[in-house]
């Protein structure tokens, strides 16, 4: 089944599908050995002030489906401003467990490991349909119509979330404007048409001052929707001008790398490669 499919035909809402922190079945057995450990860590982290179209939409999904594979683990977590009944939630997580290495395997009698392929064979599944929950939960809470984006805020503490992981490979892939506007700084022009232009160690020093600098634990960093504007997907008459976005993502990558992370890939809005 396509991801977009599985979006268009999921019924759950968000307020049934948050603290939903366990959503894969174990195949663990006392008649088995412990499993490796995880391999690699996905975080998704949606912006629910930033409306996307359904292609960047079906574009996160892509994304996140070759990471749903044994020895891997994924969270969905979704912010937005600290007002209007918004807030920072974990929607899905869930851990594939690691294959057996084939020595291990040999001392394993063949019914348990007819039940543990089995088992292992629909976790990916359960993955995918949990994670397709919580990103459509996301998408059915986000609008353009929220007043404020405390972006800086959201990441440094969702940033927790990746940071105590002890997989040796961790991403994040971050679905945003990345256009903070709070007390802090405005990243907006025009009454929010446009992207002001930005001075990217100056916006650093503000981060600094007001200690909002995050930790993602040595991270590798993807954004889809860099530079969205809220009207832009109804009327596609907003303007980003190119060396505004270029400050914007040198921005960013400063913040990252003081961050602990690497920014891999800005989408300005799409990514044009896929994660890896």
């Amino acid at each position: 089944m396509k991801w977009r499919a599985l979006l268009l035909q999921l019924s759950i809402s968000g307020a049934a599908l948050a603290g939903n922190t366990d959503a894969i079945r174990s195949c663990q057995d006392k008649m088995l050995p412990p499993f490796p450990p995880t391999a690699r860590e996905l975080l998704v982290v949606v912006d629910q002030t930033t409306p996307l179209s359904p292609a960047l939409q079906q574009l996160v999904a892509n994304n996140i489906k070759p990471f749903l594979v044994a020895g891997n683990s994924f969270s969905v977590v979704v912010f937005s401003a600290y007002t209007q009944n918004h807030y920072t939630d974990l929607l899905a997580s869930g851990k594939l467990d690691a294959m057996l290495p084939s020595e291990a395997r040999n001392d394993v009698a063949k019914p348990v490991l007819a039940k543990l392929d089995l088992c292992q064979q629909r976790q990916p599944q359960q993955a995918a349909q949990a994670a397709g929950q919580a990103l459509r939960a996301a998408y059915q809470g986000t609008s353009g119509n929220i007043a404020k984006s405390d972006i800086f805020a959201s990441l440094k503490s969702i940033s927790s979330v990746i940071k105590q992981s002890t997989a040796p490979e961790k991403i994040v892939l971050i679905v945003s404007d990345m256009l903070e506007n709070s007390s802090v700084a405005n990243f907006y022009a025009d009454q929010g048409r446009s992207v002001r232009s930005l001075v990217p160690t100056r916006e650093i020093r503000v981060v600094e001052d007001n200690h909002l600098l995050a930790d993602f634990g040595g991270a590798r960093i993807y954004v889809i929707g860099a530079g969205l504007l809220a009207d832009e997907t109804a009327h596609g008459k907003n303007y980003r001008d190119p060396k505004t976005m270029q400050s914007l993502h040198a921005f960013w990558s400063e913040y990252f790398n003081k961050s602990n992370a690497k920014l891999v890939e800005f989408g300005q809005p799409a990514l044009l490669n896929p994660m890896r």
